[in-house]
């Protein structure tokens, strides 16, 4: 009888779960349809659609200019070039994280790891700071690189250093190193062991670093707009000035159906690299891989590792810390308070308040979208639409946020959604960058959650949001706390949308880093600096609260 009584309950208890899983989908799915792809449609149709029907022809022109073929050549070079870089030097460090253990391991995990939840503007701003005028390389020889591609490459380099180590050290420390053991008993050189057995194991892993840090450094805003000057300019940065300075929509439309397609055909690599790591390995318990430098080289190797953090990572950021003191103590500071530089309607110390309080607005407006998104996702009964939702949600992360924000603009402007002019907006778009930060945390949590502990719970009755509340809450509770601080993080430093939506009387600290950098003068150039000082302060308290949370299972980005 109790078995007939199962077999009745089974079939509804499906139906009951995949209307469960539809209804966690209804908020993500509108919430993407009307603040991403609406506005992204209304922007292309208004810049290829004019007055005799659709202008493909439009296509062809923008392409074949010179100047624009120029930029698509420059982006794609520039990504390689820097995916290339980044990988030369982080590989290394990602031998040292995942196999030796020494000490002070964990607080130099954590300050490989401050560059990435560094806003763009600020990674700009400190190597403008280490390389142009009055920097470091100027007041030793004379030499300045701010305005060359070195200093985009190196930029790109220091902010996806922790990237590539993360994402293949976190797999190389789950590697069994008896198995190289093996091979060198065997007979082969430690090189050899490493090429033919850790090397073929650790490929998923590079494969999917290499796209994510090609992926940035092809979208990348910040940190061009502000190294590359007039001279170098991307596709995101070449999308901003067609929208803004030369008023060409259609030009900007061209450009971003461009990247969206360049960008799509990355995801779905990724996409595949990400499931052929999960599926094709075998691991064992990094607690147990790690051991203490044994030998010259792994002594000389160690020492290389934390002489390339010092300089790459600790020497911007310090040598920004110097400059935004000056020569006068803290007297960029104290000017943060004033309204003389004229640059703002309010004194720019309000970035601060203003970005704190858009920043948390976003982050819960994150994980109310992005946690309904990860539950339904985590599902096992998911189908091939719902796993296919998963790869739209990582779409704003590649898609330009230019286009978003003038989209925003364009598009919300007109009742029911005339949200133009209210305070909303800011949050809105920042939301859009961490709800993939905040799905990819808490994903593999929740498909690690037993799923007969939510069946038991529902055949003693309990309701969908019970079940949530009294399973899946406790076990996911830590993870819900670090995908809010990178929620948090990410859109705290959001600047290629918010620098069209954000009112001047209220500023972002990116929006207002930029335009003191962009006005002449030692006392606006010093004020930046001091804000991006206060940005990266922030940025790095959260992120050591993160590491602090942070769990082996949670944190899927780094």
């Amino acid at each position: 009888m109790d078995l007939a009584r199962t077999e009745v309950a089974r079939p509804a208890r499906r139906v009951r779960g995949s209307a469960v899983r539809l209804g966690l989908l209804v908020l993500p799915a509108a919430f993407f349809g009307v603040f991403f792809a609406y506005p992204v449609a209304a922007i292309l149709t208004r810049g290829l659609k004019g007055d005799g029907g659709w202008q493909v022809g439009r296509l062809g022109e923008v392409l074949a200019d010179p100047g624009i073929r120029q930029v698509l050549w420059f982006t794609t070079w520039q990504a390689l070039a820097s995916t290339a870089l980044t990988l030369l030097i982080a590989l290394p460090g990602a031998y040292v994280f995942a196999r030796l253990d020494f000490p002070g391991k964990q607080l130099l995990r954590a300050v490989v790891t401050v560059p990435f939840v560094l806003p763009t503007v600020v990674v700009g701003t400190a190597f403008l700071a280490l390389l142009g005028r009055g920097g470091l390389l100027d007041a030793w020889w004379g030499v300045r690189l701010d305005t060359t591609v070195w200093a985009i490459l190196l930029a790109h380099v220091f902010f996806n250093y922790a990237v590539v180590v993360r994402t293949v050290g976190g797999l190389w420390a789950q590697l069994d190193p008896r198995q190289e053991e093996a091979a060198r008993m065997l007979g082969a050189s430690p090189f050899a062991a490493w090429r033919r057995v850790t090397l073929p194991a650790l490929g998923p892993a590079v494969a999917a670093a290499a796209l994510m840090v090609f992926l940035f450094t092809f979208t990348s805003f910040g940190v061009v707009q502000i190294l590359g000057g007039p001279t170098f300019a991307t596709l995101e940065v070449e999308i901003y000035r067609q929208t803004s300075q030369i008023f060409d929509l259609p030009a900007a439309a061209v450009l971003t159906i461009v990247q969206f397609l360049a960008v799509g055909a990355i995801l779905a690599v990724h996409a595949w690299t990400v499931r052929r790591r999960e599926s094709a390995l075998r691991l064992v318990d990094p607690a147990g891989t790690a051991r203490r430098p044994r030998g010259a080289g792994q002594w000389a190797l160690l020492a290389g590792v934390l002489a390339t953090v010092a300089v790459l990572i600790l020497l911007p950021l310090g040598v920004l810390v110097r400059r935004s003191l000056g020569g006068a103590g803290f007297s960029y500071y104290r000017a943060l308070a004033s309204e003389e530089s004229g640059v703002f309607l309010v004194p720019p110390i309000h970035a601060i308040g203003n970005s704190l309080a858009y920043a948390v607005v976003a982050t819960a407006i994150a994980l109310l979208v992005g946690g309904l998104a990860a539950a339904a996702l985590a599902r096992r009964d998911a189908g091939r639409f719902v796993r296919g939702f998963d790869a739209l949600l990582m779409l704003p992360l590649g898609v330009s946020a230019v286009t978003v924000g003038f989209g925003f603009l364009i598009a919300l402007d007109e009742p029911p959604l005339d949200l133009r002019a209210t305070w909303i907006l800011v949050p809105l778009a920042q939301a859009l960058v961490g709800v993939p930060f905040v799905v990819r945390t808490m994903l593999p949590v929740l498909r690690a959650v037993d799923g007969r502990l939510r069946e038991a719970a529902a055949v003693l009755g309990a309701s969908p949001w019970r079940v949530w509340r009294e399973v899946d809450l406790p076990l996911v509770r830590r993870a819900l706390l670090v995908a809010a601080g990178f929620a948090f993080a990410v859109s705290l430093g959001e600047f290629g949308a918010t620098v069209f939506i954000a009112r001047p009387d209220h500023p972002t600290l990116p929006v207002a880093v930029a335009k003191l950098v962009a006005r002449p003068g030692e006392l606006n150039y010093g004020q930046a600096m001091a804000l991006s000082t206060i940005l990266m302060v922030v940025c790095a308290v959260a992120l050591v609260v993160l590491e602090r949370l942070r769990t082996d299972r949670s944190g899927e980005f780094l």
